[in-house]
């Protein structure tokens, strides 16, 4: 209250002030209206910091063949000119999405068959990290998006989101080709020791040096290199 007038802040029409308003918007930030009573008293413009990373970030996920959306629930001139500061084109953004908006628009991308990984760090983003097929969070957002994610990053940095993905295709890429030598080597030798060609202490070298190569194998995960 004020003297005898509500004071309400929220999202409303700014009447006079409402080309300030959109011009605002256009700038990519957030305009609160302030009423007190039924008039419009003024507006407190905020405004997110873009990272200097996320458009490289942006463009590593771009390199691995994933295709970036912003979801946000942001109107929709702020969401248009954040985008296009980190270069996501105006219809990859879907803005003005609830919490309850962000799963259904996860689960619709679901429906048409694809794999969705979601990154978020707010309690808004909870729900849709745990939809999501992959739910990363950013490990300085809040503890319930930690809590509802698959995965979290240990630097606010979009470029190591890419880098666990480059990681986890490397990981898996090699447990395959392990997998593959495992049973090739057990194909070849298992009939050879039926029909007494192998003798036992050959047997037990070969399966030694198997054992051999898959740590070794596995050891090259070692030389990976994160982009910073």
């Amino acid at each position: 209250m004020l003297g005898d007038n509500s004071v309400r802040v929220g999202r409303g029409d700014a009447g006079a002030l409402s080309a300030t308003k959109e011009r605002e918007q256009a700038l990519g930030r957030t305009v609160v209206t302030v009423f007190v009573g039924d008039r419009c008293a003024g507006l407190i413009v905020v405004a997110d910091t873009v990272k200097p990373s996320s458009a490289a970030g942006l463009e590593s996920l771009r390199s691995l063949g994933l295709h970036p959306l912003l979801l946000t629930g942001d109107n929709r001139a702020t969401a248009a000119a954040i985008g296009a500061v980190v270069g996501i084109a105006a219809d990859d953004v879907i803005a003005d999405v609830s919490p309850a908006g962000k799963v259904e628009t996860i689960a619709r991308l679901q429906a048409e068959g694809r794999v969705v990984a979601m990154i978020g760090d707010g309690v808004n983003d909870a729900a849709a990290l745990a939809q999501a097929d992959l739910g990363i969070a950013m490990g300085d957002g809040t503890d319930v998006a930690i809590e509802a994610s698959d995965l979290t990053l240990m630097r606010p940095d979009l470029r190591t989101a890419a880098d666990a993905i480059r990681l986890s295709r490397r990981t898996f890429g090699i447990i395959k080709g392990n997998l593959f030598w495992a049973f090739a080597y057990n194909v070849a030798a298992i009939p050879l020791a039926m029909a007494w060609l192998l003798s036992p202490i050959v047997a037990s070298a070969a399966m030694a040096m198997s054992s051999l190569f898959v740590v070794t194998n596995s050891l090259r995960l070692r030389n990976f290199t994160p982009s910073r």
